[in-house]
């Protein structure tokens, strides 16, 4: 690849997003840290990590519009700007509520930069590399956040959990300073306006939908908690769909989910989503509650897979792009209905060994599947790729808090309400697997009737 403007821009795009997108995991091995110097409970300390999550998501959809109306490189430098302003403060935080707001800073540097990241690729690449490129972005910021609580586990046992922060502090005002001599290629920019109306009811949507059923796990369905949240969320985003269709500029144009081929391939990514978010959950609950082995243990079981799942990111598309997007998707959904249906094998005697294997199983069906699939359905309206790319990015985000929270609350059904040491709890285990195994194939099914190698572009 030659050095020109269009790939230098595309370059220091890609190495921020993969710092920026570091920073969601690495606090995780900082908590314990955090609860002691503040004093506060694991409770409270956990917001370090979901206020993260939860600004991410609410961020994402805006990404359409700030593609649109302003330069790239003023969204890049703000983006690292608003992410250098949130680690210097959590690097000197005096208190946990300092800190949180912190993590709300940087994420929403993080969560503008992300999708804009992808836009810029669609933008630069040619079509017919899209998958290629989507692969090797996928891979790159699959491996970031993986490998972050482990790097970040060394630095905070050897100078303490506010080193991160600095060092991000430092490394981002590096990236700024690049981004200012180095991003030379711009977009054609127009006077969009922002319909904060949309904008609020958006937000309401995003915040009520993943807040609410993030809660489900710590406060079953609480009046509260839970499903106020939900209903709220859900009356916002009715209302904010509504709206989308009767204003001139529209925060997200959801006239593109008219397209079918959009529509069931974002459909696709987000049931698939849906089970890696709730297996992520599920599978250590089962690995420390049911089969009795350590956290430590637990993580052994999903690090094998995890990195398998991130390699084939980059596989997958590589070869949706050589044998045909259709093929890959059904090769995802055979080895996810055979990991799936392998897991209602596991006991109370599972070992380590055991579990590690087949997770393999399930890894390679969402590796294959997920990176190849996103690409595809914006490809099928590559004439809007900002809206369709935060429409498909925020469906899944959203999509993720429920399957995590829905993935937990069928465990505990099925076991009667207590996950524990005991062959109920096992049956319950592989009940929930069943259902992941079905979701597979509903994928399967979905593939087989919607996704085709060469649908024609439509513009809506």
């Amino acid at each position: 690849m030659k050095l020109t403007k269009e790939t230098v821009t595309l370059i220091i795009f890609i190495i921020a997003t993969t710092l920026l997108s570091t920073a969601q995991s690495v606090v995780t091995t900082g908590l314990a840290g955090i609860m002691s110097d503040f004093h506060v409970s694991s409770t409270t300390a956990q917001w370090v990590y979901s206020s993260f999550l939860l600004v991410l998501g609410v961020m994402i959809p805006t990404s359409a519009f700030i593609s649109r109306r302003f330069k790239i490189k003023t969204i890049i430098v703000s983006c690292l700007g608003l992410f250098f302003i949130g680690s210097l403060l959590a690097y000197v935080a005096p208190n946990i509520g300092v800190l949180i707001f912190a993590r709300v800073i940087q994420a929403i540097g993080s969560g503008i930069l992300l999708p804009i990241t992808q836009i810029v690729i669609l933008k630069i690449i040619p079509v017919e590399k899209w998958q290629v490129f989507m692969g090797l972005f996928g891979f790159i910021i699959g491996i970031a956040p993986a490998l972050a609580p482990t790097v970040g586990g060394v630095i905070i046992d050897s100078v303490g959990w506010r080193a991160i922060f600095l060092l991000f502090a430092i490394a981002t005002f590096v990236l700024i300073l690049i981004s200012i001599v180095g991003v030379k290629f711009e977009f054609e920019t127009s006077d969009y306006s922002l319909d904060f109306a949309s904008l609020i009811l958006c937000v309401i949507a995003c915040v009520g939908i993943m807040l609410g059923f993030s809660n489900i796990a710590g406060n079953g369905f609480d009046l509260v908690y839970v499903i106020l949240p939900i209903v709220i969320g859900f009356i916002a985003l009715v209302i904010f769909s509504k709206r989308q269709f009767s204003i001139k500029y529209p925060l997200l144009d959801l006239r593109i989910l008219k397209h079918k081929y959009f529509f069931f391939g974002t459909l696709f990514s987000a049931i698939l989503y849906f089970t890696m978010c709730g297996l992520n959950v599920i599978m250590p609950l089962f690995v420390q509650n049911v089969a009795y082995h350590s956290a430590t243990e637990s993580g052994l079981v999903l690090l094998p897979a995890t990195i398998i799942m991130i390699v084939f990111n980059f596989v997958g598309p590589i070869l949706a792009s050589r044998i045909g997007v259709r093929k890959v998707l059904i090769a995802s959904c055979i080895f996810s209905i055979v990991g799936y249906l392998v897991m209602m094998t596991y006991d109370v005697n599972s070992s380590i060994n055991y579990m590690i294997l087949t997770q393999v199983l399930r890894a390679i069906g969402a590796g294959l599947g997920l990176m190849p699939a996103v690409t595809w359905t914006i490809s099928v309206v590559s004439g809007n790729v900002e809206d369709a790319t935060a429409i498909n990015n925020t469906v899944r985000q959203i999509i993720g808090a429920i399957g995590s929270a829905i993935a937990v609350v069928l465990m505990a059904v099925f076991a009667g309400g207590n996950v524990d040491h005991n062959a109920i709890s096992v049956t319950a285990f592989g009940e929930t697997s069943l259902v992941m195994a079905i979701l597979a194939v509903v994928m399967l099914v979905i593939v087989i009737l919607f996704v085709h190698d060469n649908v024609e572009v439509e513009e809506i």
